[in-house]
């Protein structure tokens, strides 16, 4: 993983939940693409909370406890199929064609009600790097509250999994958020936009330039009414994205973001994260206020990017229209079911229902989207009588 030439193909190339929030036992293969579908609370979003766990334990300002009390403490991560099960596990395998990692970790509430950690281990290419507890633990019980990930005087021979842990972005952008002139008071890398515009604005000059270039060409597409794009900043230090669109006025008219519509924003946040780095990228429905003629072409935006950077996009989506790209295979398409034991997790290809229905000319979407819908979702019609 070292060296700029061999870490653009890193990725997480499986994970494994137990008794982690939606999940009794899941253990799933991840392409570089993937694709979450499944009915609401169905924990799309609790899958990929996962990987921000494991970014919140390697990041700057956070570890093991930061991490768990930031999720409202172990009864919130806890699944409640776990029943008389106190350990929560969270287990991946990174890597690429030439060294592969397995990082698992296992932890439960003590006497205390302190998250306490009952098993660390490090796996590199089948030699155990790392397997707690160990000795120093066994003496100082009080060393399990700590990763050793999350410490650079003891994660020294499996640092570059720290660091592709912290690296990991996820972006859900709120379009109000974005809008509000205060959006940044002590926010740092939210991921719902209250530092987004502060982000871009320091991004090197020559770069920033060169990805709202490209973001204004795409927009030009999507929206055939802003013909410019730019960040200034206003008098008090604050920036803020600029359109001119054209309309009746000769000129046409500059507006802020704060004019921009949902859709706009939300698209220039996706555009921009796309061109940011190579690190995996985990996105909630990049559908949202998007016009379906648009939300269609998402997955080829992914599959170009990738071509350049190897980045791995792990994404939750509702979208038929998202969907409905051929090019998507069934390993990509990971299909979520609630059950009584928890949300089972199983790729579109183990189907073999949905394997016929598009032997017969169907599309993904019309294969998958009414197997995840609720059953009795035509009920809603009802409401009201």
């Amino acid at each position: 993983m070292k060296g700029p030439a061999r870490a653009t193909a890193v990725r997480f190339t499986e994970i494994e939940l137990k008794n982690w929030r939606n999940f009794g036992s899941v253990k799933v293969t991840l392409p570089q693409r993937v694709f979450l579908v499944g009915p609401n609370a169905s924990g799309k979003s609790n899958f990929l909370d996962a990987f921000r766990f494991l970014r919140d334990l390697a990041s700057v300002g956070g570890g093991f406890q930061a991490a768990v009390r930031r999720r409202g403490g172990l009864s919130s991560l806890r699944c409640l199929a776990a029943r008389r099960i106190p350990d929560i596990v969270l287990s991946v395998k990174i890597g690429h064609e030439d060294e592969r990692w397995q990082y698992s970790l296992k932890f439960r509430q003590d006497s205390q009600r302190r998250p306490m950690i009952t098993e660390e281990k490090v796996v590199r290419e089948g030699e155990v790097i790392l397997d707690r507890p160990d000795k120093s633990d066994k003496k100082d019980g009080e060393r399990l509250t700590q990763t050793y990930l999350e410490q650079v005087n003891t994660n020294k021979e499996f640092r570059e999994v720290a660091e592709f842990f912290s690296s990991v972005r996820y972006l859900h952008l709120v379009p109000q958020i974005i809008r509000e002139p205060d959006r940044s008071v002590g926010k740092i890398n939210d991921p719902f936009g209250g530092d987004f515009l502060e982000g871009i604005a320091q991004t090197p000059k020559n770069t920033q330039r060169a990805r709202l270039n490209r973001i204004q060409k795409a927009l030009e597409l999507a929206v055939p009414q802003l013909k410019e794009l730019e960040l200034h900043t206003d008098s008090r230090g604050i920036p803020h994205l600029r359109g001119r669109y054209e309309h009746w006025r000769l000129r046409g008219a500059w507006q802020d973001e704060d004019q921009f519509s949902d859709g706009t924003l939300r698209l220039i946040g996706l555009l921009w994260v796309l061109q940011e780095s190579k690190a995996p990228l985990l996105l909630e429905e990049p559908e949202l206020s998007l016009h379906p003629g648009v939300a269609r072409y998402i997955p080829q935006m992914f599959a170009r990017v990738q071509r350049h950077s190897k980045r791995q996009i792990i994404v939750s989506t509702h979208s038929g229209d998202i969907l409905q790209d051929e090019g998507i295979g069934l390993d990509e398409a990971l299909l979520l079911f609630p059950e009584t034991e928890g949300t089972i997790v199983k790729p579109a290809g183990s189907f073999d229902e949905i394997r016929i229905l598009l032997e017969q000319g169907m599309s993904l979407a019309d294969a998958v989207i009414p197997k995840t819908s609720p059953a009795k979702a035509r009920q809603l019609t009802l409401f009201g009588d």
